[in-house]
């Protein structure tokens, strides 16, 4: 199976397809592109942004793990813990922070908790406490690929990652929820049509549970009472979206701007309502799918992002043109990840 390689190709396929779109209005991207939106790289290389740069950095972390853990397949529950994490995500986050990502709209979030990062901030103090943006979920997928990581440690991995830079429960909530989304496809057997009944499923069993061990004291911020209580509130806001995004598949409208319906994507919980969305639109047609992503009002690099990690999870790597993985920056990387993690 190619799970793996077409979540991963899939996620920079959206991204460098949205790129050009993001900041732009649907009238201006139909006139840009024509009435369907992009659904070509029109580019050589076809350019990313930091939405691949930092689930790249995710990515390696995660096999920096693995490979310090000893032999393939060995000691895996010890190489996924918040202390062997933590520091392969400082490291690799940092990197990404002082990297050449000039001219590609990274967040303000990831740059300011990435600057805290390097000068020694423990990670809890480095996250901005009220953000919840989307970085936290544009990045996240590779959690969902890791070979034999179970819901409990997912859960947990993918906390952490967000809580590095986004201090919002809402963001680590919807991380999660992303996280679980691609693995559900790309490892558990699961079709497209199931993600919203599970999403729902999680948002609901999930409400109260703080994960100490990844998270520590990242809860005790002013106006939180009891961890308990501080993540409730991102499982009620991502269940919100959950539940927008169940409507607007009751009588589904390829046509409308999906951000009517769910969003526009710049905050977390929206990311992966409309994210899945564009999936749902057109789930035997990835391209389009990714084409609707980018043609909307919002987030468009980060929504299409979403939907192509989640398609080719789905479909693996035949949900994509044969002559795009030749074309789109960062290949190499995207190569060798996917194929170790296929």
């Amino acid at each position: 199976m190619t799970r793996a390689s077409g979540s991963l190709f899939g996620l920079a396929y959206g991204d460098a397809l949205g790129r050009p779109t993001e900041f732009l209005s649907v009238p201006q991207i139909v006139q840009r592109y024509g009435p369907d939106g992009p659904r070509d790289l029109a580019e050589d290389p076809a350019l990313v942004t930091d939405d691949t740069q930092m689930a790249l950095a995710v990515a390696w972390a995660l096999r920096d793990a693995h490979q310090a853990s000893g032999p393939a397949g060995a000691q895996r529950s010890t190489a996924l813990t918040a202390d062997a994490l933590e520091p392969r995500f400082r490291q690799r986050f940092v990197t990404w922070s002082l990297g050449p990502h000039v001219g590609r709209a990274p967040g303000q979030t990831c740059l300011l908790a990435c600057a805290r990062l390097e000068d020694g901030y423990p990670w809890q103090s480095a996250a901005v406490a009220n953000s919840k943006g989307c970085g936290t979920v544009m990045r996240v997928a590779p959690v969902g690929l890791v070979p034999g990581i179970d819901d409990e440690t997912l859960a947990g991995v993918a906390q952490l990652q967000a809580g590095m830079t986004h201090g919002h429960p809402t963001a680590l909530a919807a991380a999660e929820l992303m996280a679980l989304a691609v693995k559900a496809l790309a490892r558990d057997g699961a079709d497209l049509a199931d993600l919203p009944g599970l999403l729902h499923d999680r948002c609901r069993s999930q409400r109260e549970v703080y994960r100490d061990d990844w998270l520590g004291g990242l809860w005790d911020r002013p106006g939180a009472t009891t961890p308990d209580d501080f993540i409730a509130g991102g499982w009620d806001e991502c269940l919100a979206a959950v539940r927008r995004l169940e409507a607007a598949l009751v009588a589904p409208d390829r046509e409308a701007d999906p951000c009517d319906a769910t969003g526009e994507g710049w905050v977390a919980e929206e990311a992966v309502a409309t994210g899945v969305l564009c999936a749902l639109l057109f789930p035997d047609d990835p391209v389009a799918a990714l084409a609707r992503a980018a043609r909307t009002r919002g987030d468009s690099d980060t929504l299409a992002c979403v939907a192509g990690a989640l398609l080719g999870a789905a479909h693996g790597s035949s949900a994509w043109p044969d002559a795009w993985a030749g074309r789109i920056e960062y290949r190499d990387e995207l190569r060798a990840l996917g194929a170790a993690w296929d």
